[in-house]
């Protein structure tokens, strides 16, 4: 099966910014022990603009973490900032 990889931007309004750096590590801890993550980067490369990086084995762990994010506490403190995001199969 192909790999999966998420890359793109996250944008979060200033307000926003100070609450979203603070779930961050806790979000990046949990992704990163989720079977089939090969590798997970968020970095902030400009103020309350986050670059993505994710790496999943296969499809189906990449649903799995899709599904558990959306009932995480990342997916409240995150809610309604804009994605930029392109999935592809490696």
């Amino acid at each position: 099966m192909p790999e999966i990889r998420l890359t793109g931007t996250m944008t979060c309004p200033p307000e926003r910014a100070d609450a979203i750096r603070a779930a961050l590590p806790e979000h990046i801890r949990l992704t990163r022990a989720e079977p089939g993550c090969l590798a997970f980067e968020v970095t902030e490369t400009a103020s309350g603009v986050f670059s993505v990086a994710e790496r999943f084995t296969d499809r189906a762990a990449f649903e799995a973490h899709q599904l558990r994010t959306r009932a995480s506490d990342w997916a409240r403190v995150t809610e309604g900032c804009p994605r930029d995001y392109e999935v592809t199969e490696a």
